[in-house]
């Protein structure tokens, strides 16, 4: 009887251990971009012009900008629009700034975000500003075009994996019952 109930334990658990590949299978990949602010040889520092970095990129949210930086002159202050322009950092937003030089700022809402360094920094160009957008929405199927009853192979790629999966949980089952 004991043995009965363990073995009808380690059959639920396995079922589960089924179900939890199927949704892996089945849930669409999200990807987050991680940015090193003004790339990976320069970093953020003077005679970089940010604007051009920034503007044939596309931030989503979820992404997250890296700075990295001389920690002993720079800083990374998120300031509003108008501090941005006039390079105010009297009343940063927020100062993401810990004293590494190597700061990471989530990007995890959908609105403009707008990055100065102090020091006087900001006026000799050390400023950015991004737009951080929703990601687009996966591409939609197209029609099939032929009528016939086979599955197209992509389709049918669906249930491969999760079908292997299936079919190693039953022979599992079928080994430690017999």
């Amino acid at each position: 009887m004991e043995g009965l109930r363990r073995g009808v334990g380690s059959g639920s658990a396995m079922v589960l251990v089924v179900l939890l590949c199927f949704v892996l299978v089945m849930v669409p990949e999200v990807s987050a971009t991680r940015f090193i602010v003004g790339g990976g040889s320069k970093g953020w520092t003077s005679n970089v012009n940010y604007t051009i970095w920034a503007q044939d990129k596309h931030f989503y949210n979820g992404d997250w900008l890296f700075f990295v930086y001389d920690r002993n002159q720079m800083n990374v202050l998120e300031v509003n629009q108008t501090d941005y322009v006039s390079c105010n950092a009297d009343h940063p937003l927020h100062n993401w700034t810990t004293g590494a030089g190597r700061d990471v700022v989530p990007l995890n809402v959908t609105r403009h975000y707008y990055f100065i360094s102090g020091n006087g920094f900001c006026y000799g160009g050390v400023k950015i500003a991004v737009k951080v957008e929703n990601p687009p929405p996966p591409p939609s199927a197209s029609p099939l075009k032929s009528k016939s009853s086979a599955l197209t192979p992509a389709y049918r790629s669906q249930f491969v994996l999760p079908a292997v999966f299936a079919i190693g949980a039953m022979w599992d089952a079928l080994v430690r019952f017999c």
